[in-house]
């Protein structure tokens, strides 16, 4: 038995549309509703709200986190993400049961706890950010990670799923379909 795994190229496609769609939801989220532009205030950089440690070091002390000063650099490194991402999804989707839905909340899952610990680790625990403000930092780290997932699956697996379709976990699972018809 052949194990079918996802080529370079489609792992690489996959890779990039995802990051893209990680990029594109951290816009909305952190950068439109979180206020993390310069001059904004929004859900996260509410004076009133939130703590004075997280505006002064995301928007006064110099320097100023590289996503605002340099944000290519920080954009370009989403995107490699994206494709790290991609290659664990290659590595681990023959052992996934088939679905778009299923394999995106997997994977969207393991996006969210590196970006959740990270969030916990810096804005709430060395910057004493409000546990509710960083609920809801989690809650926009959720909705990137789904966009990258629902993204990046969907390249990865195109074409894929339907050969499959029958809900088996694919060859590498040694499971295959029950046949149509009554059980005796």
């Amino acid at each position: 038995m052949t194990l079918h795994t996802i080529s370079i190229w489609r792992t690489l496609a996959a890779g990039l549309t995802g990051g893209i769609a990680f990029v594109v939801g951290t816009f909305v989220t952190f950068r439109l509703l979180g206020g993390s532009r310069p001059g904004a205030k929004g859900l996260l950089f509410d004076p009133d709200t939130q703590h004075p440690k997280v505006i002064a070091v995301w928007k006064e002390i110099a320097p100023l986190p590289r996503i605002l000063e340099t944000p290519l650099v920080i954009l370009g490194g989403m995107l490699l993400f994206g494709i790290g991402y991609a290659f664990v999804y290659r590595s681990v989707a023959t052992a996934w049961v088939v679905g778009l839905n299923r394999r995106a909340w997997r994977l969207a899952g393991i996006v969210w706890l590196g970006t959740v610990f990270a969030e916990f680790m810096g804005p709430f625990n060395v910057l004493h950010q409000p546990s509710y403000l960083s609920v809801l930092a989690w809650a926009f780290w959720a909705v990137c990670a789904l966009a990258e997932a629902y993204a990046l699956v969907f390249v990865a697996d195109r074409g894929r799923s339907q050969a499959r379709a029958s809900g088996d976990r694919g060859p590498a699972s040694g499971a295959t379909a029950a046949p149509a018809g009554p059980h005796i």
